[in-house]
C-alpha cells in the first residue's frame, strides 16, 4: 500500500490548525515542475498558502512503516538552495500578511490579521541567519504572539526578541543550549543528572528572555518550564499509526487552545491530544 500526501512541519501544523476551526495561512517558498501538484493537493486539505517562487524544486520524502511493531522509517530528501532573490520576496509577503493580505472573515482594518505567528521547521538552504529572527522581530512589533520550533541560530538569534513559546524537542534543546551533553547524536551522561541540568537551563532560558519552554520526549513525558516553575506533563500511551506529524500536531493545539483563552497547562494537554490523535492516523499531520 502507498499514499501521496502533502505534507513538511508548516504544512502540518497549518492543516492540523484548519481542521481545529482556525484561520491559518502558511507562508513557503516554492519552485520546480511540481509545484501544481503541491498546490492542488494543499487546495484538497483545504489550505491557505502564500508563496514566493524559490526556483528549488519541491522535494519528496518517504516514510516507511511497519505494521508489524508499528515503528517507522523516514526517508528525507534534502532540498536544493533556493535562489538568489528569494528571501527578500519572502521578507515582502510577510509584511503584506502581517498588516494587508488576510483570511476573509478577518478584515479589521488596521489590526493586524493573525494573532499568532508559528515558525516550524528549519529553513532551507539559501536563507540567511536573519530571516527567522527578522520575522520574529516583525511579527512582536506588530503585537502578534511567537510560537518557535525552531533550533540552532534560528533559535538563538531570535530569543533577543521575546517569542512567547519555544518548543524544540529534547534532543533539539539540548544541542542547541547544553551542547556537551551530545554525543554521536544522542543524549549522554546520568538520566537524572541530565534532566536537572536541562531543567535549570529551561528555567534560565525562561527568564532570560521572558518566554516560556517546552520539550517534547517523544513517547515520554512533556517537560515544561513558564519562568516560575518546571514541571511535567504526561499523556495516555497509544497505539501509533504513523508517528510523523505529532509533534507539528502538538504545537497546532497548543496554539489553538492559546489563541482560545486557555492556561499554559490547558494548552499543553490539548497539543497533547491532538498529538495523540494523529498519532493513531496514517496520514501525517491531522487530528481527524
Amino acid at each position: 500500500m502507498h499514499r501521496l500526501d502533502v505534507s513538511g512541519k508548516g504544512i502540518n501544523v497549518s492543516r492540523v490548525l484548519t481542521q481545529l476551526g482556525r484561520n491559518a495561512v502558511h507562508l513557503t517558498q516554492l519552485g520546480g515542475l511540481l509545484r501544481p501538484l503541491f498546490l492542488s493537493l494543499c487546495e484538497a486539505d483545504s489550505l491557505s498558502v502564500q508563496w514566493v517562487e524559490s526556483e528549488s524544486p519541491i522535494r519528496f520524502c518517504h516514510t516507511l512503516i511497519n505494521d508489524a511493531d508499528s515503528s517507522v522509517t523516514e526517508l528525507v530528501e534534502e532540498p536544493e538552495p533556493v535562489a538568489a532573490g528569494t528571501e527578500q520576496r519572502l521578507l515582502e509577503k510577510f509584511d503584506s500578511l502581517l498588516w494587508g493580505e488576510r483570511p476573509p472573515s478577518q478584515d479589521r482594518h488596521g489590526i493586524p490579521a493573525f494573532e499568532y505567528l508559528i515558525v516550524s521547521g528549519t529553513k532551507a538552504a539559501g536563507f540567511s541567519d536573519r530571516v527567522i529572527p527578522l520575522m520574529v522581530q516583525k511579527a512582536k512589533e506588530k503585537g502578534l504572539k511567537v510560537i518557535l520550533d525552531v533550533k540552532g541560530k534560528d533559535l538563538t538569534e531570535s530569543l533577543q526578541y521575546e517569542p512567547d513559546i519555544i518548543k524544540p524537542n529534547l534532543y533539539e534543546f539540548a544541542s542547541t543550549f547544553a551542547p556537551d551533553l551530545v554525543k554521536n547524536n544522542d543524549l549522554t551522561g546520568d538520566e537524572a543528572e541530565t534532566r536537572e541540568r536541562i531543567k535549570s537551563v529551561m528555567l534560565n532560558t525562561c527568564k532570560e528572555f521572558n518566554c516560556r519552554v517546552i520539550l517534547t520526549r517523544g513517547s515520554r513525558k512533556i517537560w515544561a518550564a513558564d519562568g516560575e516553575k518546571f514541571f511535567e506533563a504526561d499523556f495516555q500511551a497509544v497505539k501509533p499509526v504513523n508517528t510523523i506529524g505529532c509533534g507539528d500536531a502538538f504545537t497546532a493545539g497548543l496554539a489553538s487552545a492559546m489563541g482560545g483563552g486557555a492556561n499554559f497547562s490547558e494548552a499543553i494537554a490539548e497539543g497533547v491530544r491532538c498529538g495523540a490523535l494523529n498519532a493513531g492516523l496514517i496520514k501525517p499531520g491531522v487530528f481527524q
